[in-house]
């Protein structure tokens, strides 16, 4: 068995040459346990140490709030995700490190059932490459750090496919049993999988070798079959509300030009140049006698072609980026030879650096790899890389949720006499305050984010909406607000609602980290109040303004006029202060008539009103040259203080000595 494996490679072959010969060419690094381990253990490092440093983000989070109460599936996915999720945490509560662990080793053991895979096709050696080279992929290096469900869904895939590799070379009824348990093990992870047993059924189908005539592929089919019983049993119960959120919702169903870029954005993520050796390696299995190396095509294929043919309609943000990911997987079985080829051709035409270039295929990736992993990683080192590369560079998704947390229990005792219920704006900051052990129990107002996440009808059905606050009537209430992630509209909406909710409603105070990339605001309500009880009033809507001088960029010198317009609809502005560079420089003059403002915009509640202009001149000579950040501070009625308007502009007045 091990020589009919090791031939295999001479058989896909045009021009046959002595595999040796094609072995002696390859990249001795690739094939080398010692590198492949120290490569190995790098990755697994630096995700251990990002795993421990960064904070859960949004669908990390809600996986985990999943885990606090078990299902068979859940409005968005089957149980499969959750429950390793809530197995890690259970390790050490409230620790990402832990939530993370077991997605952790999932990843670290995708190079082992990659060589695991190739092994029957092209031998031990071949195999140790198609290891090495599956760390290479970008995004398939990245898999661990996160507990989301392309871990498990592709170890599954890889695993499922190998067992039927085997089941049908030796009719074994482990190999049988194996691939039916690990495709139903897939369809409790995520929706995608279904192309998996798909490709399974058309390959047994279609492939003309009469597979499914073989009287065990029922007990595949059986075993598999119950990995549909959660997707079923969530539809079922709910309306197929799961399903048409998938398949429906989330999709604009429109075509949209840039969905045409598909191809090319997945080639940059997994590097062109292992892109380009990846489809060199289909060809090769699309040329080759052994009948086997279908199996593998019909796995890879429809992941691939599926999502570039859908990309132009579906959703942009999801099928440009990992969704394709298990198709370039079984491509790595032939990858080897292909580079191998791939080397032979570029030598012959450019000598040594032809040959450097095949070898530099792997480093490439591999250094895309740490490069993914590095750009994940900057949110941990947000504070110290935010001034060097400016704001608004640097995600804080996963960053900030621990200091807001213990923030946040710091004002819960500090403020509150009783424990008041915890209302948020978004489901993901709910759940950080309940994984941070703030909370039992935390509500939601949520219908933007999470009906876009396809989320809404889970957390309704927890009883987490805003629908079922009036239970809780009589008892305070602790609104928070994340402010970076609303405009100013949502914001108004969101207070408005609250103000609905509870008798009187007050800011209390507000939480800015990163230099406001990231900012909370708290409110305080004295009681739930029932349905048909009136409004708190005066309801604590944010000010919204406008500056109109100076413009954005533009180049001051000398005595320069600010001006612009602010109102605060129930409270009223009591005071518009002038900073630049983060410091308090001036007092504006706020009242003067903007009825402009009053006509155009809905001011009726304001005391003010038409006072609501703004305006004062500062001598930009008492400043250093060159670029500031200007912005105004409104201090309503309340002495609640809000920034607003921040801009960069130029002064060019010649440095005075």
């Amino acid at each position: 068995m091990r020589d009919q494996a090791e031939r295999t490679n001479s058989r896909i072959k045009a021009n046959p040459r002595p595999i040796q010969s094609d072995q002696a060419e390859a990249a001795g690094f690739l094939s080398d346990i010692r590198w492949l381990a120290a490569a190995c253990g790098l990755l697994l490092i630096v995700k251990i140490w990002l795993a421990w440093r960064l904070d859960l983000y949004s669908d990390e989070i809600f996986y985990w709030l999943a885990s606090t109460m078990p299902a068979l599936a859940y409005s968005d996915l089957p149980f499969v995700t959750a429950l390793l999720a809530g197995l890690g945490s259970a390790l050490d509560p409230g620790n990402p490190l832990a939530t993370r662990a077991l997605f952790l080793i999932g990843g670290s053991c995708l190079p082992a059932v990659v060589y695991w895979l190739t092994c029957p096709y092209a031998g031990r050696r071949d195999a140790r490459q198609a290891a090495m080279l599956s760390i290479c992929i970008p995004l398939g290096g990245f898999l661990g750090l996160l507990a989301v469900p392309d871990v498990p869904m592709l170890l599954f895939g890889l695993l499922g496919l190998g067992c039927l590799e085997r089941a049908l070379r030796t009719d074994a009824t482990a190999h049988w049993l194996g691939a039916g348990v690990f495709m139903a093990l897939g369809l409790c992870t995520h929706y995608r999988f279904l192309l998996y047993p798909a490709a399974a059924v058309l390959y047994l189908l279609l492939d003309g070798a009469g597979h499914w005539r073989k009287r065990k592929i029922a007990l595949t089919a059986v075993v598999a079959a119950m990995g549909l019983l959660p997707m079923l049993w969530a539809n079922l119960a709910g309306n197929l509300g799961s399903a048409s959120f998938y398949f429906i919702e989330r999709h604009p169903w429109q075509f949209a030009t840039e969905g045409l870029l598909h191809v090319p954005v997945q080639a940059l993520l997994v590097t062109p140049p292992l892109y380009a050796l990846l489809l060199y390696s289909a060809w090769l299995m699309f040329n080759a006698k052994d009948t086997r190396v279908n199996l593998l095509l019909w796995f890879s294929l429809p992941h691939l072609l599926a999502f570039a043919v859908l990309a132009p309609w579906a959703d942009a943000d999801s099928t440009t980026q990992h969704w394709p990911l298990p198709g370039y997987f079984p491509l790595l079985v032939f990858a080897p030879e292909a580079l191998r080829r791939m080397r032979r051709w570029l030598a012959r035409r450019w000598r040594e650096s032809g040959a450097a270039a095949a070898q530099a295929i792997p480093a490439i990736g591999f250094t895309g790899a740490l490069l993914a992993l590095a750009g994940i990683g900057s949110q941990s080192w947000q504070t110290r890389l935010q001034p060097l590369l400016g704001a608004g560079v640097l995600s804080e998704k996963m960053a900030g949720w621990q200091e807001f947390a213990a923030y946040s229990g710091q004002l819960l005792r500090a403020d509150f006499s009783s424990r008041p219920v915890i209302v948020t704006d978004n489901y993901y900051t709910a759940a950080q305050l309940q994984y941070a052990g703030i909370t039992p129990i935390s509500y939601t107002l949520d219908r933007d984010k999470a009906v876009r996440d396809g989320r809404y009808r889970q957390l309704a059905h927890w009883g987490l909406t805003g629908e079922f606050l009036r239970q809780r009537a009589g008892e305070p209430l602790l609104f928070i607000t994340e402010d970076s992630t609303l405009n100013v509209e949502q914001k108004h909406e969101m207070i408005a609602r609250v103000c609905g909710l509870t008798d009187a409603l007050e800011q209390i105070d507000q939480l800015s980290l990163f230099e406001g990339e990231k900012l909370f605001s708290y409110y305080r309500g004295r009681a739930i109040v029932p349905p048909a009880a009136p409004a708190a009033a005066p309801c604590p809507y944010p000010p919204r303004a406008w500056i109109d001088q100076p413009v954005p960029g533009a180049r001051l010198s000398g005595t320069t006029v600010i001006s612009g317009w602010a109102y605060n609809e129930d409270l009223g502005v009591e005071r518009v202060l002038l900073y630049l560079d983060g410091a308090n420089v001036a007092e504006l003059e706020y009242g003067l008539p903007r009825p402009d403002v009053a006509a155009v915009r809905t001011t009726e509640s304001d005391p003010n009103q038409p006072n609501l202009g703004f305006q004062s001149a500062i001598d930009t000579n008492e400043f250093a040259p060159g670029r500031h950040v200007l912005a105004i501070r409104i201090i309503d009625s309340r002495g609640v203080a809000t920034w607003y308007g921040r801009r960069a502009v130029v002064f060019e007045n010649p440095l005075i000595p």
